[in-house]
């Protein structure tokens, strides 16, 4: 029978458990995957531990991203699915759907198919980060050539993606990083500068970047009281994108910082763009062609057979990788 990944409590990476289900079939608007790779994203840590945006429904499951094959689908799902290499975009709740296993169930509306020139470790890779990067950088920020844009936490996979989207339009990269000694990885994966939070001084190093000016737009993930700092770094307008809680602090609004400014302080995840059926087809095609020309490449930091699950997931969050954690089942 195949393997999926559950936990009966919340808690740590410990509290996972790889246990046996008979297959499934898949049922209405649903496909059937033979997973080769799943990608881990902080998301289901948080989930596992009780502390994402819903709470996880006992015994529970996890996992958003799964690149595999489709060797079944529900009664009224487009045949020509059959066969085909695909990844699944996060647009579903881990309460009803998980990813995590030799053999999934999916929903067909949040399928994407990925360019030949990518193993399934790299489409396991996909969908989370340029999605997330793209609703806020693009399709809310319309990031142009010549914008100034921030991006904390530059070395996870989501990072990682803003920084290739900045690139793709021409804006001004400024990664930060808490330590110096990601610095000259950032660099070459195309951050135009990179700043040590922890051993610089952060307003005054966007300044000089920046010329004074700020920067227009800033994609946070971290939150809690550094929000005050990027307030100070942001540029008159301009827009913070709060995505995620890694600092897992409280985050006081900086009421005096913005209101002078007039910044946008606001909260976003990529559901914004994956749940609305007008909005995903143009994020899709943004993506696929980027990945199909070069100027988008998935970067793995490290992979683990299913086997290791527990250790993958302790191991993102150690917080020491550059690029994205998966989980190969083939």
């Amino acid at each position: 029978m195949p393997k999926i990944v559950r936990f009966h409590e919340v808690g740590g990476p410990e509290v996972l458990k790889i246990e046996e289900q008979p297959s499934k079939q898949p049922g209405k608007g649903e496909v059937r995957l033979q997973v080769g790779a799943a990608g881990l994203n902080r998301a289901e840590s948080m989930f596992m531990r009780g502390q994402y945006i819903y709470p996880p429904k006992l015994p529970g499951t996890l996992g958003y991203e799964a690149a595999g094959v489709v060797d079944a689908v529900g009664p009224d799902v487009d045949k020509s699915w059959l066969g085909k290499t695909v990844a699944t975009i996060p647009a579903f709740s881990m309460n009803d759907y998980s990813m995590l296993g030799e053999e999934v169930i999916a929903p067909a509306s949040a399928l994407g198919e990925y360019p030949a020139n990518l193993s399934a470790a790299e489409g396991a890779a996909i969908w989370m980060q340029y999605m997330t990067a793209y609703g806020a950088l693009i399709a809310i920020a319309h990031l142009a050539k010549g914008d100034f844009v921030m991006i904390p936490a530059a070395s996870s996979s989501v990072g990682i993606a803003a920084l290739e989207i900045a690139k793709s339009e021409g804006a001004i990269s400024i990664a930060t990083t808490r330590k110096s000694n990601k610095k000259a990885e950032l660099l070459s994966l195309g951050a135009n500068h990179v700043i040590a939070t922890e051993e610089e001084d952060f307003v005054a190093r966007v300044n000089e970047i920046t010329g004074g000016k700020g920067a227009r737009v800033i994609f946070d993930p971290v939150s809690g009281p550094f929000l005050e700092k990027l307030a100070q770094a942001a540029a008159p307008g301009g827009i913070i994108f709060q995505y995620g809680a890694l600092s897992m602090q409280p985050t006081p609004f900086p009421l005096f910082t913005a209101l002078p400014k007039g910044l946008n302080i606001r909260g976003y995840t990529l559901f914004e763009i994956t749940t609305n059926p007008e909005k995903l087809p143009a994020a899709k095609k943004y993506i696929y062609d980027r990945l199909a020309d070069g100027r988008f490449r998935p970067k793995i930091a490290k992979t683990f057979p299913f086997a290791q699950t527990v250790d993958a997931y302790k191991y993102l969050e150690s917080n020491t990788q550059v690029g994205k954690i998966v989980i190969t089942t083939r």
